[in-house]
């Protein structure tokens, strides 16, 4: 039996979803996206629900999941791990805005601080100082008081400068924030950062750098299958901002057939 592949570049916002949609429609039974954490966003956001399983090699700045799954970010190896690779399913989360489209992610999203500085983040300057582009975005932030927004979760109301929903553990592709997430489970782990002052965030990001976040004062953790966010904060998923609260965040139980390793916990 002949084996065919086709080859289709992306060109623009949102092509990796109309090509992957069309790539199925054509009979397609394996997607393998070569690109960033936003690519492949993009390309699961055209999968959820069917059965074709999704691979990812690793061609961005942080390449969240190809380090989640342990593919590391050099290519040869990556391929050579993903040929040993196993389908497993798992949830996706959904975006809900109160005004505007519903949109899927398969890693986290942040609502607040980090998405304020994707946003922030020159497009330019990403492409040639790489993750040094999101640490000189984010050093003008710790200067300023930071505005605060709403979060409902388990019938509880917190005011938060920064909330991030994870299914993985890696954060910015070295980083860990969500200790206890991983996409075989059914829920997410949300973790609150409260407080304006800025001096409070540089504690909480220099925890975050040895992995103690979760003990200190004024972060709140949950496992949960949704959240509500009220208030005006922005919003990015797997690492692209896509607008401001008020907005809500559910898990898609079974959603997407993805290549891991057979070994991922």
């Amino acid at each position: 039996m002949g084996i065919s592949a086709r080859l289709a570049p992306t060109v623009g916002p949102c092509d990796a979803t109309r090509l992957a949609r069309q790539a199925i429609a054509e009979g397609a039974d394996l997607i393998l996206v070569l690109g960033g954490d936003g690519t492949i966003n993009e390309a699961a956001n055209g999968m959820v629900g069917t059965g074709v399983p999704l691979g990812v090699l690793p061609g961005g700045t942080a390449n969240v999941l190809a380090m989640e799954l342990g593919l590391g970010s050099r290519l040869e190896r990556a391929a050579g791990l993903l040929g040993k690779s196993v389908e497993k399913r798992i949830s996706a989360m959904r975006m809900i805005p109160e005004d505007g489209q519903a949109r899927y992610f398969l890693l986290l999203g942040g609502v607040g601080l980090d998405a304020t500085i994707v946003n922030k983040v020159n497009p330019q300057w990403k492409a040639k100082a790489g993750k040094l582009a999101y640490w000189a975005a984010g050093f003008t932030e710790f200067f300023r008081s930071l505005p605060q927004f709403g979060s409902q979760v388990n019938g509880q109301t917190f005011e938060c400068g920064f909330a991030l929903a994870s299914r993985v553990r890696n954060y910015g592709g070295d980083l860990e924030i969500a200790s206890g997430a991983s996409l075989l489970r059914p829920d997410i782990e949300l973790v609150l950062f409260a407080g304006t002052n800025p001096i409070r965030y540089m504690a909480y990001m220099a925890s975050v750098i040895v992995r103690l976040a979760q003990k200190l004062p004024g972060v709140t953790t949950f496992a949960t299958s949704g959240v509500k966010f009220s208030g005006r904060a922005p919003i990015q998923l797997d690492g692209e901002f896509v607008g401001y609260t008020p907005a809500r965040f559910e898990v898609v139980p079974d959603a997407l057939t993805l290549l891991m390793p057979e070994d991922y916990r």
